[in-house]
């Protein structure tokens, strides 16, 4: 049996200090039936927690390590506050998209919604189930500053309050990216559509889900300014391509593999880069059917029909170059970061793996 890897490692440690914070909610319980009723409440969230890759705990890790050789309990306490706050935003997110899975199971407002209907409770179960998940959203979110306020305590004051506020950021600019990407879905199209998808990713996904666990590690370690600066370099680019990756295999992916349903993103009238690269190529009756296909049920029909005119129109090749530049400039990236000798060792290492982890990712 080979050993596991540190990365592997991270990642499990992580997982385990994520669902040790769920379970410290226990400590709610005051009065008969409190058990039973946190319990279902929380299963959602248990679900959600046991899927997922760990990839902005393990980047946070990454830029900690990059900084100290200190030990990585903060950056295990802070990479559980990431992973709640992440299982947070997948909740609202399902929400705002309509979305009935996440990770091949139930979404948690759908599954909150049949625990409803199964307990034969009076009302209107839809709105409960989403009621209850926008409740079961906020209370992962404030889990995950208590996580996080753990982290900084464990660092020195400077540290912890830099990293704070790098935190409170990233989750702001989640909420604006959010409203960008429900604001697109509604309100004409921009005279640069690409231009407009790009500023969705960036503010939505790309700092999120690379530059900010990269910063937020880095910071928590005390890095210097030329660190975080050469950290953020890898990580902007790359962050883009992961996101535009994501939107690829939204089209073309496997259902299985990605655990979201094909096409599911024209269905829900996502305005991506892929989308509009398409619509800038389409014309005619062409354009017009996936116009009227946005915010729609899609047919197996109908996705087999999107996928080809996405490969014959050249859109998926332009976006595919898109992502390839992105990765190109995120791999010099970590090459200067590499030459610069600011970076240690051990988490030089783990931001190797985890760039290249990503630009592979096909599923």
């Amino acid at each position: 049996m080979s050993e596991k890897s540190a990365l592997e490692e991270l990642r499990e440690d992580v997982s385990a200090r994520a669902r040790a914070y769920l379970d410290r909610a226990r400590e709610l319980i005051d009065f008969p039936g409190d058990a039973e009723s946190l319990g279902e409440f929380l299963d959602p969230a248990r679900r959600l927690l046991s899927g997922g890759k760990r990839t902005r705990a393990a980047l946070l890790a990454a830029g900690y390590a990059c900084a100290t050789a200190e030990d990585r309990e903060p950056a295990i306490s802070a990479g559980a506050a990431a992973e709640l706050y992440q299982t947070s935003a997948l909740i609202h997110d399902d929400i705002l998209d309509a979305a009935s899975t996440r990770r091949s199971q139930p979404s948690a407002h759908v599954a909150l919604a049949r625990l409803h209907l199964s307990s034969g409770w009076s009302g209107d179960r839809a709105h409960f189930g989403t009621s209850s998940a926008i409740l079961l959203g906020d209370f992962l979110l404030s889990l995950s500053t208590e996580a996080f306020a753990d982290a900084c305590a464990q660092v020195g004051p400077r540290a912890g309050r830099a990293a704070l506020r790098a935190f409170a950021r990233m989750t702001t600019e989640v909420a604006f990216g959010q409203y960008l990407d429900i604001r697109a879905e509604n309100a004409p199209p921009a005279a640069d559509s690409v231009g407009a998808a790009l500023s969705v990713v960036a503010h939505k996904s790309a700092r999120y889900s690379v530059v900010f666990p990269l910063r937020i590690g880095a910071l928590l370690a005390g890095a210097s300014g030329d660190v975080l600066d050469l950290l953020e370099r890898v990580g902007a680019p790359l962050g883009e391509a992961f996101q535009l990756r994501d939107d690829d295999l939204g089209v073309f992916g496997d259902e299985e593999a990605t655990g979201k349903p094909v096409c599911g993103d024209i269905a829900q009238g996502k305005r991506t880069v892929l989308l509009a690269l398409m619509l800038e190529r389409l014309n005619g009756a062409d354009r017009g059917r996936l116009v009227g296909l946005l915010g729609k049920r899609i047919e197996p029909d109908d996705a087999r029909w999107i996928q080809e005119a996405g490969i014959a129109s050249g859109a998926r090749s332009a976006h595919e170059d898109m992502i390839r530049r992105r990765e190109t400039a995120a791999l010099a990236a970590l090459d200067a970061l590499r030459n610069s000798g600011l970076a240690l060792a051990d988490g030089l290492a783990m931001a190797e793996s985890l760039v290249f982890e990503l630009i592979g990712r096909v599923s």
